[in-house]
């Protein structure tokens, strides 16, 4: 049998909506680390407790909390990508290249948009977890990103 948890409920105002957008140039396929500039938005807003989001705003890259220890873990998620969506497999859209297709179906897998509770002024991440956009492109791109904050913060 197994057992749950919970701890109780706390009620925080809601007092704050804040936004910011933010520009990575990628360097071509592969995993960027976001999660200082996410962090140093919460500060620069004064972030006590509530939701952050991030939104990317592209059909060939995506988001992820992803571990961030052991840089092979996003290597071997780099290679099941490409077995999920493999360059030449005959995609009918290839308007913008060879990568192009399977860039779309990586993002449809992995997604545009995260989630992550704020409390104590901190994102609520795993001791072993990090916010990354994630390039399916084989080429250089600029990439925006919209970070968003709801909840409570300090002036």
């Amino acid at each position: 049998m197994f057992r749950l948890d919970r701890t109780p409920a706390r009620l925080s105002p809601v007092d704050t909506h804040a936004e910011s957008r933010l520009t990575v140039a990628t360097r071509g396929e592969g995993f960027t680390d976001i999660t200082r500039e996410a962090s140093a938005f919460l500060t620069e807003i004064g972030a006590r407790s509530g939701v952050f989001t991030a939104f990317c705003r592209h059909t060939s890259a995506s988001l992820a909390i992803q571990e961030n220890a052991d840089p092979d873990v996003r290597r071997d998620l780099l290679t099941a990508l490409d077995r999920l969506a493999p360059q030449g497999a005959g995609w009918v859209h290839d308007t913008e290249g060879p990568d192009d297709m399977p860039a779309h179906v990586r993002t449809l897998i992995t997604g545009v948009g995260v989630s992550i509770p704020v409390s104590d002024r901190r994102l609520v991440l795993g001791t072993w977890q990090g916010l990354y956009l994630i390039e399916h492109r084989t080429s250089q791109h600029q990439r925006e990103i919209v970070m968003s904050f709801i909840g409570h913060a300090t002036t």
